[in-house]
């Protein structure tokens, strides 16, 4: 299998992870799944999955490079990146649709899918660099700020659109653990 294939094997097999891992902060809920998954239905615990998504598959995806001897210099930043950058891309297509047309479920699975297409395409370009020092530390680092991040951001959600889950109309984890 060369590059390419896999780029789109990455994409369609991260997309449909997206899938079990939307609900697995409901199925079970616990104070560590509540950081990497969804807790709710805003935007924002939907970039958590999106992130956490790429990261959890990029497990698979190294196994698959190695079994099928594709060049894997700075894989660790590669995946960070890809999972790290497909948050602003995707905010920057969907708001603007979401806001003006509202949401239609198939724009923005198509929207998802092809924001993991891009990430993944960006990644490959990022294996194909000569190695970087200590990329995989500075990518670990990154990784767990990333996640103290979107850690804080669950339990001391701000008031604002991007958290707001209209579903449930609240905000973060900790009006669901008030109000239930």
């Amino acid at each position: 299998m060369n590059l390419k294939k896999m780029i789109l094997l990455n994409a369609v097999l991260t997309f449909a992870l997206c899938f079990l891992t939307h609900f697995l902060y409901d199925w079970l809920p616990n104070p560590v799944f509540s950081i990497f998954f969804p807790v709710n239905e805003s935007i924002w615990e939907h970039m958590k999955m999106l992130f956490t998504t790429i990261l959890l598959y990029g497990i698979v995806e190294y196994f698959l490079m190695k079994k099928w001897h594709i060049n894997n210099n700075n894989f660790l930043l590669a995946v960070f990146l890809k999972a790290l950058f497909s948050i602003p891309i995707y905010l920057a297509v969907f708001l603007p649709v979401f806001y003006n047309f509202g949401e239609h479920m198939i724009v923005t699975f198509i929207i998802l899918f092809l924001v993991i297409l891009l990430v993944n395409y960006l990644g490959s370009l990022i294996l194909k660099l000569k190695p970087i020092n200590y990329q995989k530390e500075v990518s670990i680092v990154f990784i767990i700020v990333v996640y103290i991040i979107m850690g804080i951001l669950t339990y001391k959600t701000p008031r604002q659109d991007l958290f707001f889950d209209p579903k449930e109309e609240k905000y973060g984890i900790n009006d669901y653990l008030i109000k239930k």
